[in-house]
């Protein structure tokens, strides 16, 4: 006869709960060619910068479902790609922390705690207030991303500083681009 111990039967090991084995704030070495400092820092600004760019993303999400009036179908399009757009700017960005030996933030009570972002009304705003909103978070992560490239490049992360100028700012400056375009005024051309 076969004694079965229960940590050999298929039942899940439910509730467990574990230590923590780093704290968020701290960076571990890697063999990164990186001094800690430049590191540390990294991570400082990319979670802070990964914090706004996921609640740009949840902006965006709520607004694609909100819209509403004459451009709808438009917007709602645009919106959805731009969702998606910054989705991949949030993974990217938590990669880079986790590659320098960091913590990402990723629970979205966490997030809420240090974004930069302000929260939007429960309800629904009209469009031009929506698109607004998306502008001013856009140039919240744009200014902030701007100076921490600079600052990345002097301290010799041409990595961080590539994701911030060549994903970070470029995909935000152009979506800033695309919305702002929305909320032009055009004059009615008579003939």
């Amino acid at each position: 006869m076969t004694t079965t111990s229960p940590h050999s039967s298929s039942q899940p090991w439910l509730h467990q709960k574990g230590a923590v084995i780093q704290e968020f704030g701290t960076v571990k070495q890697f063999p990164l060619g990186l001094s800690y400092e430049a590191r540390m820092y990294a991570c400082q600004r990319l979670n802070k910068v990964l914090a706004d760019t996921q609640i740009l993303y949840g902006l965006y999400k709520k607004h694609h479902w909100l819209l509403r009036g004459a451009t709808f179908y438009q917007l709602h399009l645009l919106l959805d790609k731009h969702a998606g757009e910054q989705l991949e700017l949030v993974d990217t960005i938590a990669e880079r922390v986790q590659t320098l030996g960091g913590v990402a933030v990723g629970d979205s009570r966490h997030v809420a705690e240090i974004t930069s972002i302000p929260r939007p009304p429960d309800g629904v705003e009209e469009v031009p207030a929506m698109l607004s909103r998306l502008l001013e978070a856009h140039e919240t992560i744009l200014t902030q991303a701007h100076d921490a490239a600079s600052r990345t490049a002097e301290l010799g992360d041409d990595g961080t500083n590539d994701l911030l100028v060549s994903q970070v700012i470029r995909t935000g400056e152009l979506q800033a681009w695309f919305l702002a375009e929305h909320l032009v005024d055009t004059p009615l051309v008579r003939t």
